[in-house]
C-alpha cells in the first residue's frame, strides 16, 4: 500500500469522525432552544473565519479565478442542503439512527461513478459497501424507546443523494485544481447566502444564548465543518470518492457511540452487532489494494 492510499485512508477516516460529531454539539444547542437553520448559520459563518485564517496564516491567497465560481457556489449549496436535512433528522430521531440511515450515499456515489465515468468499484470495494449497508441495517434497528419516523427516512434518503453528488463534483469537476483548504473556505461561505435567505436575511437569526452554546457553535464549526470536509477533500483526491464513501461509515458508528455514551440513547445488541460488521467492513476497504491510478492532486 502506497504513502498516497494510506494518507487517503487516514484522512477519510478521521474525516468521517469528525463529521459524525455533529450530533455532539448540535444537539446541546437544540436543547438551549436553538433552531436548524440557526445553528447551521453559526456553524459554517465561524468555520469559514477558521477556515479563512487558517488559509492566510500559511499564505495562501484567498482569490477565487470566475471559472470556480458556479461551481464553487453549488458545492455550497449542497452542503448547505445535506446538514439542513441531518439536522432536521436528528430533532425527531435518534442521532444514531439517523446518522446510520443516512449512510445509503456510498450506494449512490459507487452507482454514479460507475453510470457517469464507467469507473465500475472492485469487487472488495462492493463487498464493503454490502457489509457496511448490512451493519447499519442492525445498527438502526432501534431500542426500547428510541425514536424513528417516515419524516425522518424522507430527510436522511434526500441528504444521501445530495452528498454522493458533492463528493463526485469534488472528484471529477474543474475544482480539483483547487487546493482542499480553498476548496472547504469556499464551500462553507457559499452555504451561508443559502440560510441567511431562508432566515429572511438574519431577521429570524436566533442569538447565541450562553456561553455554553458559543462553545458549542465553534466546536460544531471545528470538528464536523472545517476539518471534516478538509480531510474528506484530501480523501476523495487521494483514493477517489467511492472509496472514501465507504470509510464513511465511521460517521454513523461515532454518532451512536456518542449519543449512547453522551446522550443516553439506547443500544441494542443488534446495535452493538452491526457495529462490529461496519468495522469490518472499513477493515475490508482499508485492506483493499488500489487498482486504479489516482488522479495527481494539487497542492494542498
Amino acid at each position: 500500500m502506497n504513502n498516497r492510499r494510506v494518507s487517503g485512508i487516514v484522512c477519510a477516516a478521521l474525516g468521517a469522525m469528525a463529521f459524525g460529531m455533529n450530533p455532539y454539539f448540535g444537539i446541546p444547542l437544540y436543547r438551549e432552544g436553538m433552531e436548524p437553520l440557526s445553528v447551521l448559520f453559526y456553524r459554517f459563518a465561524l468555520g469559514s473565519v477558521l477556515m479563512g485564517c487558517l488559509l492566510k496564516a500559511r499564505g495562501e491567497s484567498l482569490r477565487l479565478e470566475r471559472r470556480y465560481l458556479l461551481l464553487t457556489a453549488l458545492v455550497g449549496l449542497l452542503l448547505a442542503g445535506t446538514c439542513f436535512l441531518w439536522f432536521m433528522s436528528f430533532r425527531i430521531m435518534d442521532s444514531g439512527i439517523g446518522a446510520t440511515l443516512i449512510f445509503i450515499y456510498p450506494i449512490m456515489v459507487a452507482l454514479l461513478m460507475w453510470g457517469l465515468y464507467s469507473e465500475r468499484p472492485s469487487g472488495s470495494t462492493l463487498a464493503g459497501i454490502v457489509t457496511a449497508l448490512g451493519g447499519g441495517a442492525l445498527t438502526c434497528c432501534p431500542g426500547t424507546g428510541a425514536r424513528i419516523c417516515a419524516e425522518g427516512l424522507i430527510y436522511l434518503t434526500l441528504a444521501a443523494v445530495i452528498y454522493a453528488i458533492y463528493f463526485i463534483i469534488v472528484r471529477k469537476s474543474v475544482l480539483r485544481e483547487l487546493s482542499a483548504g480553498k476548496l472547504t473556505f469556499y464551500a462553507m461561505v457559499f452555504t451561508l447566502p443559502v440560510f441567511l435567505v431562508v432566515l429572511r436575511g438574519g431577521y429570524d437569526l436566533q442569538m447565541l444564548p450562553s456561553l455554553h452554546a458559543v462553545g458549542n457553535a465553534v466546536g460544531l464549526a471545528i470538528f464536523p465543518s472545517l476539518l471534516s470536509f478538509l480531510l474528506t477533500t484530501m480523501a476523495i483526491r487521494r483514493i477517489g470518492p467511492t472509496q472514501t464513501s465507504v470509510l464513511g461509515a465511521l460517521e454513523p458508528l461515532t454518532a451512536v457511540v456518542l449519543g449512547v455514551v453522551c446522550f443516553g440513547e439506547q443500544l441494542s445488541l443488534r446495535s452493538a452487532a452491526g457495529i462490529i460488521i461496519v468495522l469490518a467492513a472499513v477493515t475490508l476497504v482499508v485492506c483493499a489494494g488500489s487498482r486504479k491510478k489516482s488522479t495527481p492532486e494539487p497542492a494542498n
